[in-house]
């Protein structure tokens, strides 16, 4: 047993100081006293959070999920563990039919393995006008046949796809998700608000990087934002880097939408490598000043950010409570993917996933299934 004192835990109902009691892996008591013979570690009163939980991550020090290698896999994933995110999603652009296939099922082999929660197609089903960093070339229609096949390669681990509800054949893919236990999320699209609420209604569950890579907000027309914004079934993500999202814009989702918000880093392979030129999918990348740009043109690629960055500008750029941001980091997407019963929230029986962070809330230390890291 190891005994965390002296903390300031930040718990689902704010921030209490005292200590946390963790064994065989598992938080086995908050708030407790020390027990004879046991380790205690002093945390001198700096945070502990639950370990940051990432719905849409694509890459990071110089590599990406979209190779679909293993290896790589591995070096994402224990780059973004050293930040404090402890669950990982993996994130694939938009690709051709055995691109996907391949990346589908080297990313199922490293789920397996536990190095990632699951493999998030983010495309091919995209809007056209709506594509971002995603190559237009190799957008499709929604083909339930073919995402039925990389559901089957996956094994159990494809566990989100993002679709854009106004295309046609949108409704049946959405429909085709849900029966087979993965999250539809829309995304990158044109669509109306009614469109959009279609698409929830559907079985859609998230909205994708909200604001971004879909038609904007309008007073006569709302669009994705407003439907999703107004759906309380619905979990918004959002990619706090001072770049995708103004600090007054995610003050409003918050005060909007408490307890629906999923931070997300959206990190490609620059992420921790410093400004140069990178690959995003097939799309050349320029990354300037930390702004990941596609080459000759404007369209932001993704971000170089890591959880530990998004949840410390949300507390002292945006001025939001740390323990909401806790949540947004870590409970909201471990519930969105059925996972909050085990991990997401620093309470009893549940992982020893956490991160401790002193007082700039900079990462201190990480802990997953009851080991530092």
């Amino acid at each position: 047993m190891t005994l965390l004192a002296d903390a300031r835990l930040v718990l689902p109902g704010g921030v209490r100081r005292g200590a946390l009691r963790v064994a065989d892996g598992r938080i086995t008591g908050v708030d407790v006293r020390a027990e004879p013979g046991e380790e205690v570690v002093d945390l001198g009163g700096r945070y502990v959070v639950p370990g940051f939980v990432d719905l849409h991550v694509h890459g990071a020090a110089g590599v990406s999920y979209q190779s679909g290698r293993p290896e790589d896999a591995r070096c994402v994933a224990a780059f973004h563990l050293a930040h404090g995110t402890t669950t990982t999603m993996a994130s694939l652009v938009t690709g051709d039919a055995a691109e996907l296939r391949t990346a589908v099922a080297g990313l199922a082999e490293a789920a397996a393995d536990g190095i990632v929660a699951g493999v998030h197609l983010e495309g091919p089903y995209l809007a056209a006008g709506r594509c971002g960093a995603h190559d237009p070339a190799l957008l499709r229609d929604p083909d339930v046949t073919e995402f039925e096949r990389l559901v089957a390669l996956g094994h159990g681990h494809v566990r989100m796809i993002t679709v854009a509800p106004e295309l046609p054949g949108a409704t049946d893919l959405i429909r085709a998700a849900t029966a087979h236990g993965v999250i539809a999320a829309l995304g990158h699209t044109d669509a109306s608000a009614a469109a959009t609420a279609a698409g929830f209604d559907a079985g859609a569950r998230v909205a994708t990087h909200l604001f971004n890579g879909m038609r904007p907000l309008h007073h006569r027309e709302g669009g994705p934002v407003t439907a999703a914004l107004t759906d309380p079934r619905v979990t918004l993500e959002l990619i706090n880097d001072g770049v995708h999202v103004a600090a007054e814009v995610v003050r409003l989702v918050f005060g909007a939408a408490p307890g629906r918000v999923a931070l997300i880093t959206d990190a490609m392979a620059a992420t921790g490598m410093g400004d140069g030129d990178y690959r995003l999918g097939v799309m050349e990348v320029h990354v300037r000043d930390g702004r990941a740009v596609l080459a000759g043109g404007s369209s932001i690629a993704g971000s170089t950010i890591t959880m530990a960055d998004a949840f410390r500008r949300a507390v002292l750029d945006v001025g939001l409570p740390v323990e909401r941001v806790a949540e947004a980091a870590s409970l909201v997407p471990a519930r969105t993917l059925g996972l909050d019963g085990r991990i997401g929230s620093l309470e009893p029986g549940k992982d020893a996933d956490l991160v401790v962070l002193d007082d700039d809330l900079a990462v201190a230390r990480v802990m997953k299934g009851g080991r530092w890291q």
